[in-house]
C-alpha cells in the first residue's frame, strides 16, 4: 500500500493525502518520498487541476523522516556513503524545489498552481520541512498539536531544506529558537512567530485550504526569497545588523555544548554561509554539512541511542510476552518528595491513585506537590483549571490501607530501611489483590532481599524513579531473582503509560545507574583530595559532554546521603572497599556541615536564594592545589573511564542484558555524554584496543579501579564493536 494518496474534485483541486500504512503516525521513507514527487508531477502536468491540497489521513501531519533511512542511504553508497547521503538530500531538495515553483514560468514567476499544506495536527522534522516549501500553511487549532523542527535534540539538524527556509523567511535571530533549541510550539505560537500562515477550526481545515487554492494568485506563489531584492529579515550576515546576532550564535552555541556536539556548529555554519548565496546555492550548502553531520560517528551514536534505541525501548524491545498489563489503579505507599512524585505522573497519566502516609497531613503535603505541579502548568498556559481538578480529582491521600483495595499495582516509596519497607509490605499485601504486583521504589537496596517480606516474591519487582520523577525522563525495573515474567510486563507497561523511558537490570548491588554514577563522583572528589583545583575537575566533566561536572552534582545530591551510602557500601564489601580516600573528603565536608545545596553549603558557596557563588575556599585550605595540575586529558579519562568499565562490568556480570538499555539508561538517567551514545557507543568511538590500552595506563598510575574487564579485552583481541561492524567503520 502506498504512503499518499491522490485525487482530485470536480472543482479541479487535487488532494495529496499522507497516510501510511501500519503506522500511528506518518514517518517519511524515500519511497514516500518518491510517491510524493510522482503526484506532485501528475498535478502539474494536469490542465484541469487548479491547485493541490498536501494533508494527512491520519489526526496528526508527521512526527518527520525515519532516520533507519539515513543509515540505508550511507550503505547504498558503498565505498562512498558520502556522496550517496548528499545526492539523496539533494533529490529531497529537487523535489521540495518543485513544489516551490509548482511549475511557474522561471523568469515571470506566473503561471504555477498554488499548493497548500493542511495540518491536522502535531507536524515536526521533514513535516514541517515539507509545508515550509509550499505555498501556505493552514493548521487546525488542535491544543494538542505541536509544529517544530526536533533535529537537534537527536544530534541532527533539519536537513530537508528546514534549516535555509526558516532562517531565509524569519532571518537567523528569529530562527533560532526553532533551529538552535528543537523548540515546538502549538500551531497559534508558530502562527505568531511568522512560522506558519494560519489557523481554523479542525472541522474548517480542508475547506478553508480549498478556499485559498481556488483565489490564490500568481503573487501569492511566489516565495520571498525567489522575488528579486529579497532581504533576509534582521540583515544578512556581512551587514552590521546581522553580523552581531552570528557573534552572539555563536557565543551562545559554544557556552551550552562546550565544544562537544557538532550538530549546532554545523547548522550555524550553513545558516551563515547559506544566507550569504542564492537560494538554490543555499541548499546545497546545507546539503554538504548534513553529509558531514551524518558521517561524523558522533551524530550516529545519538541517533543510535536517542532515537532507534530509546523508541524500541519504550514500544517494549525487551518485554515478556505476556497479556496486556496496563495499569488503572496504583498505591503509592510513601508520600514523600519520590512518593508525591510518582502520584502526580500517575495520576497525569489517567491511573487512579491511592497516596498513604503516617499521617494524614504527610499525605496531603504529598497531594499538594501535584497541586504545585499543575498551578505552575496553569501559569504557563499549559494546564487548564479542568485538568488540574481531574488530575487532583484521581489523587485519594489517607492513611487507610484498606483504601488499596482493588489496585493492580503497588510502588512503595518509604525510608530506606529494610525493616521499614518489610513492615509496609505486610501492611498492603494484606490487603490489595492476589493478582497485585508490588514494586518497591529503591536505589540502593538489593530486591531479593526485600522480596523476602512479600508472600508473592514472583510478584515483587523494583522500579527505580530518578529526581525529581515529573522531569526525569529513565526508570530502572530491577529484577529479583524470583521476579516473574508478569511483574517485569506490569512495569513495563506502567513505564509506558506515564510516557517515561524504561530499562529492565538484573538485581545487584546498586543495580546499572547508580553504580555507574558513584564511580564518577568519586573520582571527582578523588582528584581534589590530590589537588586537582574543583574547576579543572568539574570543566573537564562539561568539556566531555556532561550536564554537570561531578562536584557540583554531589552538591545536588547531598553529601551526607554520600556519606551514609559509604558507610553502608564498606559494611557489605569489607576489605573489598577501595574508596577510602574519597571518604575523607565526604566525611570531613559532613563534619564541616557542607552538606551541599540543601545546606547553603558545599563544594559551592550559596546566596540566600541557593544560587551558586564560587567553589568554597575552604576546599584550598584543606587539600591544598598542587603547583602542576594534570594535563586535561588525563582528568577527562579519569572521569569518564570508571563510568564506562562499571557499565562493561554490569553487562559482563549479567546485570545489562541489553547494551541498548545500558546506553540510552546513561545518558537519560545521569547526563552520560550524550553525543558517544553512551558508554558502550563511546568504546565503539574509541575502538577497544584504545580503551584498552588507555585502562593499561591508568591502572599503573592510579590503581585496579582502572583495569580492564575481560570481555573488553577479548573484544579488543578480536578487533569487534559492540555495534557490530557498521559502529566499527564509523569510528
Amino acid at each position: 500500500m502506498a504512503d499518499f494518496h491522490y485525487s482530485v474534485d470536480g472543482d479541479g483541486v487535487a488532494t495529496i493525502t499522507w497516510d501510511v500504512p501500519g503506522k500511528s503516525m506518518n514517518v517519511m521513507s524515500f519511497d514516500g518520498l518518491k510517491a510524493l514527487g510522482a503526484h506532485i508531477d501528475d498535478a502539474l502536468a494536469d490542465e484541469a487541476v487548479k491547485g493541490v491540497i498536501i494533508t494527512s489521513g491520519k489526526p496528526d501531519f508527521a512526527g518527520g523522516m525515519d532516520l533507519n533511512v539515513l543509515a540505508e542511504m550511507g550503505k547504498a553508497g558503498g565505498d562512498n556513503p558520502a556522496q550517496s547521503i548528499f545526492d539523496g538530500i539533494m533529490d529531497t531538495h529537487h523535489l521540495f524545489r518543485r513544489i516551490e515553483r509548482a511549475g511557474m514560468d522561471p523568469k515571470t514567476l506566473k503561471g504555477g498552481k498554488p499548493i497548500v499544506a493542511a495540518l491536522p495536527g502535531t507536524a515536526m522534522g521533514i513535516g514541517l520541512e515539507l509545508p515550509l516549501a509550499c505555498h501556505y500553511i493552514i493548521a487546525a487549532d488542535n491544543p494538542k498539536a505541536k509544529i517544530g523542527l526536533p533535529e537537534i535534540l537527536v544530534g541532527l539538524f533539519p536537513g530537508g531544506g528546514g534549516t535555509i527556509r526558516l532562517a531565509f523567511k524569519l532571518g537567523a535571530m528569529a530562527a533560532a529558537p526553532f533551529l538552535l533549541e528543537g523548540k515546538a510550539q502549538a500551531p497559534k505560537k508558530m502562527k505568531a512567530a511568522g512560522v506558519i500562515d494560519e489557523v481554523v477550526a479542525p472541522d474548517q481545515l480542508l475547506a478553508r485550504a480549498k478556499e485559498w487554492v481556488l483565489n490564490a494568485t500568481d503573487a501569492d506563489l511566489v516565495k520571498p526569497w525567489d522575488a528579486k531584492g529579497y532581504k533576509v529579515p534582521g540583515g544578512a550576515p556581512y551587514h552590521p545588523a546581522g553580523f552581531p546576532t552570528f557573534v552572539g550564535a555563536s557565543v551562545m552555541v559554544n557556552a551550552n555544548t562546550w565544544g562537544v556536539y557538532p550538530a549546532a556548529k554545523a547548522l550555524l555554519s550553513a545558516v551563515y554561509e547559506g544566507l550569504q548565496v542564492p537560494f538554490d546555492t543555499a541548499l546545497k550548502i546545507e546539503a554538504r554539512y548534513f553529509t558531514k553531520l551524518i558521517m561524523d560517528p558522533r551524530s550516529g551514536a545519538m541517533v543510535r541511542s536517542l532515537f532507534v534505541n530509546k523508541q524500541a525501548l519504550e514500544k517494549g524491545a525487551n518485554r515478556p510476552d505476556v497479556p496486556d498489563e496496563r495499569v488503572s489503579k496504583v498505591g503509592v505507599l510513601g508520600a514523600g518528595m519520590m512518593g508525591a512524585g510518582i502520584a502526580y505522573v500517575s495520576a497525569n497519566a489517567g491511573m487512579d491513585v491511592v497516596l498513604i502516609d503516617a499521617s494524614q497531613e504527610a499525605a496531603d503535603k504529598g497531594k499538594a506537590y501535584s497541586t504545585g505541579i499543575l498551578d505552575k502548568g496553569m501559569k504557563r498556559g499549559r494546564v487548564t483549571e479542568e485538568k488540574k481538578a481531574e488530575v487532583l480529582g484521581r489523587i485519594n491521600a489517607t492513611t487507610d490501607y484498606a483504601a488499596l483495595e482493588g489496585c493492580d499495582l503497588i510502588i512503595e516509596a518509604v525510608f530506606e530501611d529494610m525493616g521499614v519497607k518489610a513492615e509496609v509490605t505486610k501492611k498492603a499485601e494484606a490487603v490489595i489483590p492476589e493478582t497485585a504486583i508490588y514494586a518497591s521504589n529503591t536505589s540502593t537496596l538489593p530486591i531479593t532481599e526485600l522480596a523476602k517480606a512479600s508472600a508473592r516474591p514472583e510478584q515483587f519487582i523494583g522500579i527505580h524513579f530518578f529526581s525529581p520523577v515529573d522531569k526525569m525522563l529513565l526508570v530502572e525495573i530491577i529484577k529479583g531473582a524470583q521476579t516473574g515474567d508478569r511483574a517485569v510486563a506490569k512495569a513495563l507497561d506502567y513505564v509506558r503509560q506515564i510516557r517515561k523511558t524504561p530499562i529492565v537490570v538484573n538485581d545487584a548491588r546498586f543495580f546499572y545507574a547508580n553504580r555507574c554514577i558513584i564511580p564518577y563522583i568519586n573520582e571527582g572528589m578523588r582528584l581534589v583530595r590530590e589537588g586537582t583545583t574543583p574547576a579543572l575537575v568539574d570543566n573537564a566533566a562539561r568539556l566531555l559532554g556532561f550536564p554537570v561536572g561531578p562536584l557540583q552534582l554531589v552538591d545536588e545530591t547531598s553529601l551526607d546521603l554520600g556519606a551514609k551510602i559509604a558507610k553502608a557500601t564498606k559494611a557489605g564489601m569489607g576489605d573489598a572497599y577501595q574508596d577510602d580516600d574519597v571518604d575523607e573528603v565526604v566525611f570531613w565536608m559532613v563534619e564541616q556541615g557542607r552538606l551541599g545545596r540543601k545546606a547553603n553549603a558545599g563544594f559551592f558557596d550559596y546566596d540566600e536564594k541557593g544560587k551558586r557563588q564560587g567553589y568554597w575556599k575552604g576546599l584550598g585550605d584543606r587539600f591544598s592545589p598542587r603547583n602542576e595540575q594534570p594535563e586535561l586529558e588525563e582528568v577527562k579519562n579519569r572521569l569518564i573511564l570508571p563510568q564506562v568499565l562499571e557499565a562493561v562490568r554490569a553487562l559482563e556480570e549479567g546485570v545489562l542484558e541489553d547494551i541498548r538499555e545500558g546506553d540510552v539508561g546513561a545518558i537519560l538517567g545521569w547526563g552520560f555524554a550524550p553525543w558517544s551514545g553512551g558508554p558502550f557507543g563511546w568504546i565503539d568511538i574509541k575502538g577497544a584496543a584504545n580503551v584498552v590500552a588507555l585502562c593499561d595506563d591508568l591502572e599503573a598510575r592510579f590503581g585496579p579501579r582502572y583495569k580492564a574487564p575481560q570481555m573488553l579485552r577479548d573484544m579488543a583481541a578480536r578487533g569487534d564493536t559492540f555495534y557490530g561492524a557498521a559502529a566499527g567503520q564509523a569510528a
